[in-house]
């Protein structure tokens, strides 16, 4: 037997904070992930946003996770020499006059002004539908979500152990005294497994939201992400774009659709004005909690075993901090936010 401190199961975006919080304190880790293609954290266009929704208000918590992500991914950046983080500004166009009317106001409102960089009253972006002009925000961005998983992963083989399997609950064994899987013992176990039922964490309300997205291929140049209906975002190589996301939580179809296409092509047609080629189309299930806020906690018999995930579109912007809190919890028994703590659940135990 092999003596650990934890094992991870499950290394989306949700495990590899995980993995990278022990990492920092020097736990001794095992990590099980068997990786799919179609991961919602690999297809994800990887967007943080710190103002968002239909009426464009400031997210849960952002005065926390803003400042905490441009520190974490820079931080992982450094220790796994590769390029992975993409702070750049958010321009999204005003609909109405009476929508910049409104922005000039809010724009005086406490807590917006760290994320509203400028107010446009006339067209500002070439290329793009904004005849009222739009509002560019600060501190917003995206992630290349591949490359930060695989960085991870190279830190988790060279400084722990990843076994490539499809995690057995037929070999974990739980005791008072921590668990067992195959030939590891730990001290505890940490499922980070997305939309995937966790051993032990059935009863938790994780529902599957199929997203699909688009690339295309353009001559459009400017360094902003665009988001107005659907979000462009820069793609792997040059004149390359993310286009997305639909939300569908009926369709369980594990593949690509038509439907999802159509939509996608129609809404970016309503925000820009410059031609594109579609180059591909991708499909993800991201896990949603009915209250949107993420499921972090301890199983409520089984202390030794741990859950993190529920992160649904915004994993890129809640994972580094609530993985933290997590292993703040585990280590030191730092009580958890009642809004994230599975407890608020416990009902359905």
């Amino acid at each position: 037997m092999q003596a650990v401190d934890y094992i991870v199961v499950g290394q989306g975006l949700a495990g590899s904070a995980v993995a990278v919080q022990l990492l920092q304190r020097k736990k001794r880790i095992v990590v099980i992930d068997q990786p799919a293609g179609n991961s919602s954290s690999r297809i994800a266009a990887g967007l943080f946003n710190p103002i968002t929704g239909k009426k464009m208000t400031k997210t849960w918590l952002a005065d926390a996770l803003f400042p905490y992500l441009h520190e974490y991914y820079p931080a992982v950046e450094a220790r796994t020499a590769r390029k992975f983080f993409f702070p750049m500004p958010l321009y999204r166009p005003f609909l109405s006059i009476e929508e910049q009317n409104e922005w000039m106001a809010r724009s005086a409102e406490p807590g917006y002004g760290p994320y509203i960089d400028t107010i446009h009253q006339r067209p500002a972006i070439p290329g793009i539908h904004d005849p009222w002009g739009g509002l560019m925000l600060r501190q917003c961005g995206y992630l290349d979500t591949t490359a930060y998983i695989e960085a991870v992963r190279g830190w988790i083989t060279e400084a722990g152990t990843l076994l490539e399997e499809t995690f057995d609950p037929t070999r974990l064994q739980v005791s008072p005294a921590g668990v067992q899987y195959g030939a590891y013992t730990a001290l505890g176990i940490i499922f980070c497994q997305g939309v995937a039922a966790a051993r032990g964490f059935e009863w938790l309300p994780v529902k599957p939201l199929k997203g699909e997205t688009i690339r295309i291929k353009t001559g459009f140049q400017h360094n902003a992400i665009i988001n107005r209906g659907v979000y462009l975002v820069p793609g792997a190589g040059p004149g390359e774009r993310r286009v997305g996301a639909t939300y569908d939580f009926h369709d369980s179809t594990p593949t690509t659709t038509p439907a999802a296409r159509e939509t996608l092509d129609q809404k970016l047609k309503e925000l820009v004005v410059f031609p594109y080629d579609i180059t591909g189309q991708d499909w993800g299930f991201r896990p949603t909690v009915p209250d949107r806020r993420p499921l972090v906690g301890i199983h409520p018999e089984l202390p030794s075993m741990a859950v993190f995930t529920g992160l649904g579109t915004k994993g890129v912007s809640l994972s580094p901090y609530f993985s933290e809190v997590l292993i703040r919890r585990l280590e030191n028994h730092t009580p958890l936010n009642k809004e994230i703590d599975i407890e608020r659940y416990k009902s359905l135990y």
